[in-house]
């Protein structure tokens, strides 16, 4: 267990759960009012849907909760590996993720539901892209474990026990990047309506390609 933080992994978490909280954020401001980027009221909603006989609208939700589950096989297929570290296919991931989040534009601007399930595809594709850091748990789509260490480590300080200041630092990065991404994220919904999505496309498509292209230069210098 080590005690920095590098700067490359708290970098690249704020910078994922931004892209997160403007998804999300798009996907509860479009015509479906859909959550896109963790599952927990998809599935409460799924399991209210199937009590009250909702056929059409537990088929959809059904879908919206596999298709994230299909990003994360799609991630565990690329990556192949659950711990977070230099060198994994990780601009593959990434690449692909920007081509599904420019891919549900037209999709949601025609109110067609597969917009919202190649969204959600996207996000758990991330979601498992970084799974563990040394220890921590580290995901990037949905905040309730964040904020679940945030309290305990509270506790821990109020009672004057060690704090882990790493993975504290992990779960405010995590926290403040998927708010400041919801802010930006509804902003830029209300003026451009459906291709805000295409910031968090860019960003995850270029950070992909640049990543890429760093491990290709780091390959010839080492061969």
């Amino acid at each position: 267990m080590i005690s920095r933080l590098p700067r490359w992994v708290g970098t690249g978490a704020w910078a994922l759960a931004m892209v997160a909280g403007m998804v999300n954020v798009v996907g509860f401001l479009s015509f479906e009012h859909q959550a896109v980027t963790h599952l927990t009221g998809t599935t409460s909603m799924l399991a209210a849907a199937i009590a009250e006989g909702n056929t059409s609208g537990a088929l959809h939700l059904a879908a919206v909760a596999g298709s994230f589950l299909l990003g994360a096989v799609l991630s565990g297929m690329i990556i192949q590996d659950s711990t977070l570290k230099l060198g994994r296919r990780y601009g593959v991931a990434l690449v692909l993720e920007a081509l599904m989040l420019a891919a549900a534009v037209p999709l949601l601007q025609a109110h067609r539901d597969a917009g919202a399930y190649l969204a959600s595809c996207a996000c758990g594709l991330q979601n498992a892209m970084a799974t563990t850091y040394s220890g921590s748990v580290i995901r990037t789509t949905h905040l309730s474990g964040m904020f679940t260490d945030l309290g305990i480590f509270l506790g821990h300080a109020v009672r004057g026990l060690p704090v882990d200041g790493r993975r504290l630092r992990i779960a405010l990065l995590i926290i403040t990047g998927f708010f400041c991404g919801g802010i930006a994220g509804a902003l830029a919904f209300h003026r451009w309506s459906y291709p805000a999505l295409y910031f968090p496309a860019t960003v995850t498509g270029a950070a992909g390609l640049g990543y890429g292209l760093y491990k290709l230069r780091r390959e010839k210098r080492g061969g």
